[in-house]
């Protein structure tokens, strides 16, 4: 969701290094929202003829998946028990979002049944919530459209089972919380070609959002706090990595464990399969060596040749080819 980085510069902060999110776009916008007041903003902007509704009515339902790698939506929030609102922040354009929306939605409405405690298999229809779809697209809009849906986009405009429709947001020249988030953000893109991904470019972007009164409240009053959440010492996206390369590790350890006790068993028994060979043919050998001296000596002294082949228990021919008659 986050743009691709384009540039990694190191800095020091506190004697570690550290550098700009990749995702500190989307790490603002999911930090901002989690506070009703911002929230409510939110809401205002999408719903501005609805003047009654106080932060009290609002309900986050964003999904998180923290400890696994399950889906999750950047923000997700209920008006009392009547619309659902997903909002899913973009700065590259891809159609792919639709079908994220459509997985979030499906998440989302799962969640409020077992909220609820509906029974989906019971003859009385239960209540189901208006679903509202927005994308805040941060990159340039050129002719991108206001909506977009499934359908068009994937099904070449046929009617189908299944249907998405989601409003792009791309603000404006207002102040409402939806411009001052898609100017923040064009803000940290261009200190980002500045500067690359340093603790610089978050610095500046705060500076002049300030200056120009973008989210200047909340810059303010988290100002720490906020370039905590743009900068990555050991980030979410740094634990997830380190926590892949851990399992691929352990699982080459594991695998290189078993095919060696394998391969060191499979290597011991042939060689061992070969040595036992060997050691018996020359046990063999020298048996048969010993037999023969003493067939011959035995014969020296006038032992018959089938007098020998009794004692030694082999056929009359076997002494023969012994004292090579």
């Amino acid at each position: 969701m986050g743009d691709n980085p384009q540039k990694e510069t190191n800095t020091e902060v506190d004697g570690q290094d550290t550098i700009a999110r990749y995702t500190a776009k989307d790490s603002v916008f999911c930090d901002l929202f989690r506070d009703k007041k911002y929230l409510l903003q939110l809401y205002q902007a999408l719903h501005p003829e609805d003047t009654e509704t106080t932060e009290k009515d609002l309900t986050d339902i964003t999904i998180r998946n923290v400890l696994t790698d399950g889906i999750y939506n950047d923000v997700g929030f209920r008006n009392k028990d009547k619309v659902i609102i997903l909002t899913e922040a973009q700065s590259t354009w891809s159609m792919n979002i639709l079908i994220r929306m459509l997985l979030y939605l499906a998440e989302t409405y799962h969640n409020y049944f077992r909220m609820k405690d509906a029974d989906l298999y019971s003859s009385t229809k239960v209540s189901l919530p208006e679903a509202e779809l927005y994308i805040v697209f941060v990159g340039k809009r050129a002719n991108q459209p206001e909506y977009i849906t499934l359908s068009e986009e994937f099904f070449q405009g046929k009617k189908c089972s299944v249907e998405i429709k989601a409003k792009v947001l791309y603000g404006g020249e207002g102040k409402d919380i939806i411009s001052q988030y898609v100017e923040f953000s064009k803000v940290y893109t261009e200190q980002v070609k500045r500067h690359g991904y340093t603790r610089e470019a978050v610095l500046e972007t705060i500076r002049i959002c300030k200056d120009k009164d973008v989210l200047a409240e909340y810059l303010k009053s988290k100002e720490g706090e906020a370039i905590s959440i743009m900068m990555a010492l050991f980030d979410e996206e740094y634990i997830q990595r380190a926590y892949w390369k851990r399992v691929v590790n352990e699982t080459t350890e594991a695998v290189t464990e078993a095919v060696t006790k394998e391969v060191t068993k499979a290597v011991t028994e042939a060689v061992t399969k070969e040595v036992t060979k060997e050691v018996t043919d020359a046990m063999t050998k020298e048996a048969a060596e010993k037999e023969k001296r003493s067939a011959r000596k035995l014969y020296q002294k006038g032992v018959s040749i089938g007098d020998i082949a009794e004692a030694s228990e082999v056929p009359v021919e076997t002494v023969k080819q012994w004292l090579e008659l």
